[in-house]
């Protein structure tokens, strides 16, 4: 598996879509990780802050798909739910650490390795940017690629 995974502030939706094509580089700071599946990342990572099931998260249609131009085949946008966005931002480094280790869990029982150190840092990057949202309009969005 080949994926870059960027994560990025934007005013809304429509700036979000934008960047669709060549990602956020060039528009808008962006934090990079790759190669997990970061569709069900979100979900989990919901899964987890919430305490609800995966199943009742992925009914809600997290995560939401801001930008899809070529129909799965390519780059896309993802909107990271309001719900992650207020847990990750109001965080401490302890239950980051935590989340991290239940993630980790999460994908060891699905026979997924996964470096619980990688997993914090990805976490504490993202509650990083999630603070930078803060109560404004912006949004944490994620490219794939």
């Amino acid at each position: 598996m080949s994926v870059v995974i960027k994560f990025f502030v934007a005013p809304d939706h429509e700036a979000a879509a934008a960047v669709a094509e060549g990602g956020p580089d060039e528009v808008f700071e962006s934090l990079t990780f790759g190669n997990f599946d970061v569709e069900e990342a979100l979900i989990e990572w919901e899964s987890i802050f919430t305490g609800r099931s995966f199943e009742e998260v992925l009914d809600d249609d997290v995560p939401e798909t801001v930008a899809d131009p070529d129909d799965g085949e390519g780059p896309l946008v993802l909107f990271v739910s309001r719900t992650i966005q207020a847990a990750l931002s109001t965080a401490d480094e302890h239950w980051l650490a935590e989340v991290s280790r239940l993630w980790v869990a999460e994908r060891a029982a699905d026979g997924e390795v996964f470096d619980p150190e990688i997993a914090v840092w990805i976490l504490s990057g993202l509650a990083n940017l999630a603070r930078a949202v803060g109560q404004g309009d912006e949004g944490l969005y994620c490219w794939v690629a």
